[in-house]
Parts: C-alpha cells; structure tokens; sequence
C-alpha cells in the first residue's frame, strides 16, 4: 500500500472530509491509499489550533470559568458582566487563571472536526484544514530544501579552527585530514560555509578556488540557524510591548541594488521617522553583525540600548542570526529582534514606505557597487532633513536632536541639510550610479 509519496492537496481534502464524517484514519487511508499511521500523523502535525467560542460565549479555557463570580479585573473596564465572559481580563489578570486543554485530544482523531460539543465549547480547538496543512507543509518543505543546521555557536567554533589557517596559505583539505576530528564536517560543508562569509577568512584567501569560475547554479537563501524565530514572532513580539510598556520599535531591512551585488542594510526608527542606512558587499548575516558591533561600539551601550530597545524584520537570511544582534561579545543582552510574518510587509509598514526616499536617488535596477559608506551617509542626510507634515513640519534629524542631543547625531554621523539643498534625485549620486534599464 505505501507508495512512499507525499501527500498532496486533494488527498488533504480526502483527509478533512473524512474527518468530519466521523470517519476512523483506517478508512480514510483505503480512500487515499495510505497507511492509516500515515493519515494519523499528517492530523497530529498539521491540526490547527483554534481560539473560538461556543454559541452565545466568547473563547474562555480557563480552568476556573464555571462558578466565577468576579467582575472588573481592570479598572477601566466598561463592561458589567462576569470577567469569564471575557477572556482577556482571565488571562491577562485574573492571578487564579490556568489553561485548561480538552482531554478527547488525546485520543484518536486527535481534532475537533466532528467533536458533538464543538458548537457550544468555550475551549481552544484542534481543527485539520486541508489548505492550512497544506500551506505548513509546502512552508516546511522549502524550509527544510535550505539553509545549513548548524548554529551560529557551532559556526564560529569551526571558524576559530579554520579561518587562522587558511589566512596561513592552507588548504581546506589539509586543513581536515590534520583536524577532523574537531571539525566533524566535510570539506565541500567547509567551502560552502566560506563561500556564505560565515568565516573570517574568505575567498580570497583560497588561491586555487578563486582561480576557477565559478558553476552556474540557482542559490537559495541559507540559513545560520533554522530555530532562530522559535520565541519571536509577530505574536510574541506584541506581548513584548505589552510588558514592557510600549517602547518604539526599530523596523529593519534591506535594499538591494544588482543581485549578487552591494546591499543597504537599513533602520527606521518609528518614534523619529529617522532612517539610517549601511552599505554591505554581500547580502550575509555576518555582514549584519558586524554593522550592529561597529555601532555598539560607537555608540556606547546606553545609547544604544536607548535607540534599539527591539528590532522587527522579516525572514531573510540576513536576518538569521539574532543572538549576534541581541548579545554583545560579553553576553550582555542589548537588543530584542522579532519577525514579522511571511509576506505581510504590513507588519513593519515605515520602513516599506521611507524605502520609496531611497529609491528616488536609487531607482530600481541601479547597482551599488561603485558607491561608498559616504555616498550613502550623504543620501541619508538629505532624506532625514526633509520636513514631514505629520511631524507638524519637522525633520527626522530635528526630532533626533531634541530627544537624544547632538552628541547622538554626530556619532551616527548625520547632519542636517539646509531645506533649499535638498535633492532627492539621482543626479544626488551622478557619476557614482548607473541605472539598468
């Protein structure tokens, strides 16, 4: 009966139709032709949770919730019915709250799709949605088919070992005969890893490989650590500012010019409309973490930590490496960073638009690479001294300057531009660009 195929979207809508016909997972692997171990685990894996309530009753499992009598848990709250009827007031401020899980989602079918108390239970559901298994496998699939599974602990073990060494003249194969036993990958592993910038040392250090042309071949985005969103995500990073009270967020991203070329890394400050932009050879998580060092380094600790209580970004491979930006070299946490959800480039919504500042001097199809950390600074000068009516006709840098002083400015190295000479064109650049049409 195994074919040992992966289960496709119709078989999924096989799957979801049998469970809420009440149908065993036995019958409803005779119907796709799979093994009903098969069908089992697709549900377990791919259920989602649910939080929705019953008939006339919001979603509410605490544990708690029947006999409640307590009202106003806030203060300001308006309503004058019981708090159970409310479940952000038990989860959020009730002491006595506690999650209660349904016990039947221990058993088969493991799902709430043909449960007879769904219509009126107040508790989370486990429900299997053809389309939702579908996404999160597809989602998994590309995840998996890229990147590398080694963390950024286990990346600069290796390149304490090789880097010093292949600076030395040697090679990656001499370099594993004599220390394969602390290196414990393959040398075609090592020669990837370099080829990323994960090393200190770099192409160039390796005569040979640089002599050959390199083989034409579709790139995916790698990956330093495949666990790096386990703990922030958009949903985790909401509950962050709940706690902590708010505090503006820094967006983070990039801008590329020719693929395979320079790219900007760029920062918007959201309580300053303030935009700050870094030009980097190659579009890596290493090059990221060496712009956040340069600036912890200048800026001081305490005014960094001021101007970046936490970052959001989205998914790209720069941006896996979150524990470098967090922690600086003595483990002292300096930063959160959060991800924003695939393709919703709403969820970090100021840095999309002042992008568009950007590509008024840099259209789209111009390369980066003839320009220098003072082209950039130079555009970016420009950008944050032009006036914004939402900011009651203010500059970025003037909102900068009254909330962090001068001193602040100087070391981010900005400075304001008299409003008449402002050019936010690309003749700002002429003769540094040159646009691919």
């Amino acid at each position: 009966m195994p074919n040992f195929k992966h289960l496709n979207i119709d078989e999924r809508y096989e799957i979801q139709h049998g469970l809420g016909k009440g149908e065993s997972f036995k019958a409803i692997g005779r119907k796709i032709g799979k093994d009903c171990r098969t069908v089992a685990r697709e549900v377990c894996a791919r259920a989602t949770v649910v939080e929705t309530g019953g008939s006339g009753r919001c979603f509410n499992n605490c544990l708690n919730r029947h006999g409640c009598s307590v009202t106003k848990l806030k203060e300001d709250c308006a309503k004058k019915k019981r708090c159970s009827f409310c479940f952000k007031c038990c989860r959020d401020v009730c002491g006595e709250y506690s999650a209660e899980a349904c016990p039947s989602l221990l058993a088969a079918p493991y799902c709430c799709n043909n449960c007879p108390r769904r219509a009126r239970c107040t508790l989370a559901k486990l429900l299997y949605q053809a389309a939702n298994a579908d996404r999160a496998y597809r989602e998994n699939r590309s995840e998996t088919s890229t990147g590398i599974y080694a963390g950024p602990d286990e990346i600069e073990r290796i390149n304490r070992i090789v880097s010093p060494l292949l600076v030395n003249g040697q090679s990656i194969h001499h370099i594993c005969v004599n220390h394969s036993d602390e290196i414990m990958v393959s040398e075609k592993t090592l020669y990837t890893y370099a080829d990323m910038g994960l090393f200190d040392a770099k192409n160039i250090d390796m005569p040979r490989k640089v002599r050959y042309k390199p083989r034409k071949r579709k790139r995916g985005a790698f990956k330093v650590d495949k666990k790096c969103r386990i703990g922030r995500s958009y949903e985790e990073m909401q509950s962050f500012i709940a706690e902590n009270g708010n505090p503006a967020a820094v967006e983070m991203d990039s801008v590329i010019g020719r693929k395979g070329g320079k790219v900007l890394l760029t920062f918007f400050f959201t309580s300053m409309h303030l935009m700050l932009a870094y030009i980097r050879d190659a579009n890596t998580a290493l090059s990221v973490t060496g712009i956040f060092n340069d600036l912890y380094n200048r800026l001081g600790r305490e005014l960094f930590v001021s101007l970046f209580p936490y970052l959001r970004t989205d998914n790209g491979s720069e941006f896996t490496d979150p524990l470098a930006i967090e922690f600086d070299g003595d483990m002292r946490r300096r930063s959160w960073v959060f991800y924003c959800e695939p393709y919703a480039s709403w969820q970090k919504p100021g840095c999309e638009l002042n992008h568009e500042f950007i590509r008024r001097v840099l259209p789209k199809g111009t390369p980066f690479d003839n320009l220098t950390q003072g082209d950039i600074g130079l555009m970016i000068n420009h950008i944050n001294s032009y006036a914004r009516k939402f900011l009651n006709d203010k500059t970025p840098y003037d909102l900068l300057v009254s909330l962090y002083g001068k001193e602040a400015a100087d070391k981010l190295g900005l400075e304001l531009v008299h409003p008449d000479n402002i050019v936010l064109k690309p003749k700002l650049l002429k003769n540094k660009i040159k646009t691919h049409l």
